[in-house]
């Protein structure tokens, strides 16, 4: 088990079924008529009682106890009927804040779903949760054992891998078309995509920078580059 909190995040786990028992001071009329309409336990309290269940953050006088959350496998995720499908994955990203905010952008861009690995790789966590605002109730996300023969697995299925990394062989991630089924391969802000991973990528693709700062936080890049991918799809 596990606790989320705020506003966006238990309304989504209560409306999922993911909430099984809902802490939340009397201002929180909505999510008190949400809970009661699902016939998810209730109880009201004081935001000290909730400070001492999740801590003094910015919990918006709500917080919910849910079950751990569940993987998608590969096979569900590639279970849909577009032209061109377009999946995620993250290689080596182990900052829950950047999972959940590349979360946040993939089910407002409408990606099909995240891979990350099994090891060296954040899981699906109640930060990731909280970040994500809710996102996590509806983006399918797999975590595998080895990226490179997921890559391998992909490519049968006729997608493109693209890795976003800087290097002598990199393109400018907008002159390229994406016209086709596109796995996007974002690595760690400090290694980037690893090496076989890398050398299993189709094209690698970079986003120019005109500053005086070299980078972009990962979670940034990522965004940046969904949605010049859904300019084709």
């Amino acid at each position: 088990m596990a606790y989320i909190y705020s506003k966006n995040n238990v309304r989504e786990a209560i409306k999922n079924n993911n909430a099984k028992e809902v802490f939340c001071t009397e201002s929180n009329v909505e999510l008190i008529n949400l809970a009661k309409q699902k016939g998810v336990s209730l109880k009201l309290v004081e935001n000290k009682d909730i400070d001492r269940i999740v801590g003094k953050v910015k919990h918006q006088g709500i917080c919910a106890k849910i079950s751990e959350y569940k993987y998608a496998t590969l096979e569900e995720i590639l279970d849909n009927k577009k032209q061109y499908p377009f999946i995620v994955m993250l290689d080596g990203i182990e900052d829950p804040h950047n999972l959940g905010a590349i979360m946040r952008t993939c089910d407002a861009a409408g990606v099909d779903g995240i891979i990350i690995g099994k090891n060296r790789s954040v899981r699906l966590t109640d930060t990731v949760a909280c970040v994500s605002t809710g996102a996590i109730e509806y983006v399918k996300t797999c975590a595998v054992t080895n990226l490179t023969n997921t890559i391998r697995t992909l490519k049968k299925q006729g997608f493109w891998i693209v890795g976003a990394e800087v290097s002598d062989n990199s393109i400018k991630y907008n002159t390229m078309k994406y016209d086709m089924p596109v796995c996007l391969v974002v690595g760690s802000e400090g290694h980037g995509i690893s090496s076989l991973v890398k050398q299993n990528c189709d094209v690698l693709v970079e986003i120019p920078m005109q500053g005086h700062v070299n980078s972009l936080n990962v979670s940034v890049s990522c965004s940046i580059l969904i949605y010049e991918i859904i300019k084709y799809h």
